[in-house]
């Protein structure tokens, strides 16, 4: 869409999904705080929360049939006697936005033990090399054989770009440099990987400009050679609408079977492309979310709603801990029971949190707590991450280790760190602050009764006294947040017995 490209890029940023997901949320609560819920409060909130998704260019078509739909499944006569209106409303406005972004279609699941053929195919600037790469390492951290295969001869560039990632990601690589024929190079990389046992065998095929009829015979004839057991359409979701017709374009021309949304970092037209893709009933396995190898996520459309929502995303949460190795940590929940944290401690739960991704993808995954995470803040935090771990890289066992901070850091000491880690005093002093908040609320935590695999027997024979007393570790800001005792007893019940150990170690 040339009219895109003439936007200058800071207008297409103007507005990111989470801000999508602000409006929705905003429309609600306003409708919910009225005293009398009618007609016309209902249809102000359909009104906001469909200017809010045309702002975020979702079809006209889509919104008009979203706002019928959720009035229908809202019974005004049950939302008057009080029967939790918000969370009914809530229910309705949820359940529609994933109807809108189901295409009732399974995607395909690589299977271990044999060779899985993935062909991918998109335009040229849609991020299919990285996106490659990015599907790889994913697939590699499951423990699966993974290979990348380099059939694009005609982007100038494209091989050493693919060998360049694959190296840096340590993932085995075919291409060549003298070979300009894509299909022969396609069939040589898949039978030259098959016989090594790979298992995901991923073919880059070359893009274009645009929909082009020589790309598209290009396609077919890649597809004809290695018979692949998916086709994977890769979409810069900056195009907005338009993508609905450049999917339906090349799942013409080839059986695409799954999507991967790229560049959903921070523009206005995310929202559109999303419905568009949806419409043409192929299901998106992944979004990328910025240029870095883990800005990569699993798309599934109750998560991602739930989580545009601001209500979390706590299956996603327990995930990211399981695959961060973060649920089985018993010398920590030793120390927790006792009450003791050391600087050290808190150095490992910093490490923890930058294992489980990206810290707006962390924190938009507990309820309540995107809201904390303002828009460019959630970078902010990451640096400030970086930099407290760097000033406790300049510190001694004894420093580290000492249960009493406060009596161990003199101003000379303070000095000395902050020379050693290039950083202010003042740096030095903002961390020894923070140190102290977690101190505090550790120090509480000891009344938990914490067992060594991180359990928490009390929950079960007293849960009101354990829930009370949990409300005390935490810090208030985070408790309000997280919507009082009521919305800590749900988190817990939808955690399901996760114990709060693991939550409040990883924040």
């Amino acid at each position: 869409s040339p009219h895109l490209d003439a936007q200058p890029l800071e207008k297409r940023k103007s507005m990111v999904l989470a801000e999508l997901g602000g409006r929705i949320t905003n429309a609600l609560r306003t409708m919910t705080s009225n005293t009398v819920i009618d007609e016309e409060t209902v249809d102000n909130m359909l009104k906001e929360i469909a200017a809010a998704l045309l702002a975020s260019d979702v079809n006209v078509k889509l919104v008009s049939k979203l706002r019928k739909n959720v009035k229908n499944r809202i019974n005004l006569e049950d939302l008057a006697t009080g029967l939790n209106r918000r969370r009914m409303i809530q229910q309705a406005v949820f359940e529609e936005l994933c109807e809108m972004l189901n295409p009732g279609k399974a995607p395909y699941q690589p299977k271990k033990g044999k060779p899985n053929v993935i062909m991918f195919v998109g335009l040229q600037g849609s991020g299919k090399t990285t996106s490659c790469t990015k599907y790889a390492l994913h697939y590699h951290r499951k423990n699966f054989k993974t290979c990348l295969v380099c059939a694009d001869t005609f982007r100038a560039g494209a091989f050493d770009q693919l060998k360049q990632n694959a190296t840096k990601a340590r993932i085995p690589f075919y291409g060549s440099y003298t070979e300009r024929d894509p299909v022969k190079i396609a069939q040589d990389g898949v039978e030259m990987f098959t016989k090594e046992g790979q298992e995901i065998i991923i073919v880059d095929t070359s893009g274009r400009h645009k929909q082009e009829a020589s790309l598209f015979e290009e396609m077919q004839q890649i597809a004809a050679a290695v018979d692949p057991d998916d086709v994977v359409f890769v979409l810069d979701s900056s195009i907005g609408q338009a993508a609905h017709d450049q999917a339906s374009a090349f799942k013409d021309a080839v059986s695409v079977g799954s999507v991967i949304m790229t560049k959903l970092d921070g523009h206005a037209k995310g929202g559109g492309a999303l419905s568009a893709v949806a419409a043409t009933e192929s299901p998106i396995i992944f979004i990328g979310t910025g240029e870095h190898f883990d800005d990569f996520e699993q798309f599934q459309v109750r998560s991602f709603v739930s989580r545009l929502l601001g209500l979390g995303d706590v299956g996603g949460l327990m995930n990211a801990i399981k695959d961060a190795g973060l649920d089985k940590q018993p010398e920590l929940y030793q120390k927790l029971s006792q009450g003791v944290f050391t600087l050290r401690d808190m150095y490992e739960q910093f490490q923890n949190v930058m294992k489980m991704g990206p810290l707006n993808k962390v924190m938009s995954m507990i309820p309540g707590m995107s809201a904390m995470m303002t828009k460019g803040k959630e970078q902010e935090s990451q640096v400030r991450f970086k930099k407290f771990m760097t000033i406790m890289d300049s510190m001694t066992d004894d420093e580290l280790d000492t249960e009493n901070t406060t009596k161990m850091m003199t101003d000379s000491r303070v000095i000395r760190i902050a020379q050693g880690s290039g950083s202010h005093p003042q740096h030095v002093w903002e961390l020894l602050e923070e140190f102290k908040r977690f101190q505090k609320m550790v120090s509480k935590m000891k009344h938990l009764k914490i067992g060594k695999n991180g359990e928490m027997p009390q929950m079960s024979r007293n849960p009101q006294q354990a829930m009370a007393q949990m409300g005390k570790c935490l810090d208030p800001r985070m408790l309000k947040q997280i919507g009082g005792m009521n919305g800590l007893q749900s988190l817990m019940k939808s955690m399901n017995g996760m114990d709060m150990s693991q939550l409040m170690g990883d924040m």
